[in-house]
């Protein structure tokens, strides 16, 4: 008789502690210089030293810590932090560093996908191709009909395809933090209702482009692409601060 593995507790309380700790220090409720100790994060989350000590660990090989004998565990500034872990990148976007951070991103980016796009338009193999395009007609559809959840998931496909497609393995390991980008607009609620129609004609013009192996097309669409989402984001940061 076999029987199916359960979630081991400690594994969750782990996932538990580092999330809450991360999003505090994301977050500058616990700022660089400040000095924690195990005993303390054990008391204040109910969890084990193991636990507590992983969970360091896992904020340590990030930069966000550094744990040293007879001092503590040292918050760091965030010129040490590992800007692209996406779980650093999540956790900011969770913290009133949002619009900063997702306006950030859109700078990466821009250095990033309109050099895939070409790329992609160079070397993309037929079945790239046929994803691309899916997921632009999913995005047709969903953004008619206002399913964000649905729209988010085809515009995750088709950047994570077309970074793949560009052949390139470096740009294809940042799909994790396009990802970030495209979700933490969408779960914070700083995506319109019904997505700018002109964005996926844009999306479009880039599986175009990359079909017929327009290598210029391709770029010059997504940086139409990445520049209309910027200004979306000022625009809604201006809603806020008025």
């Amino acid at each position: 008789m076999t029987t199916t593995p359960s979630t081991s507790p400690s594994l969750g309380q782990h996932a538990g502690v580092l999330d809450a700790l991360g999003g505090r220090i994301a977050s500058g409720e616990l700022a660089a210089g400040q000095v924690v100790t195990l005993d303390g994060l054990c008391q204040a989350y109910a969890v084990s030293r193991s636990v507590a000590r992983e969970a360091i660990r896992v904020l340590e090989s990030m930069g966000l810590v550094a744990s040293r004998r007879r001092v503590g565990i040292t918050i760091q500034p965030r010129t040490r932090w590992n800007v692209f872990d996406p779980r650093v990148i999540r956790w900011r976007l969770d913290s009133d560093d949002r619009t900063e951070q997702l306006l950030s991103l859109s700078e990466l980016r821009r250095g990033i996908e309109p050099v895939a796009a070409a790329l992609a338009a160079e070397r993309a193999n037929p079945h790239q191709c046929r994803i691309l395009a899916a997921a632009v007609s999913d995005m047709v559809v969903h953004g008619r009909d206002g399913d964000l959840d649905s729209y988010l998931l085809a515009d995750t496909v088709f950047h994570r395809t077309l970074l793949e497609a560009s052949g390139n393995e470096m740009l294809s390991a940042l799909d994790s933090v396009v990802e970030e980008v495209l979700s933490g607009r969408t779960h914070h609620g700083m995506m319109p209702h019904r997505p700018n129609p002109e964005a996926i004609a844009l999306h479009d013009e880039v599986a175009r482009a990359v079909r017929l192996g327009d290598a210029e097309g391709a770029e010059t669409a997504m940086r139409a692409i990445i520049a209309e989402a910027a200004a979306a984001l000022r625009e809604e940061q201006g809603d806020d601060q008025n």
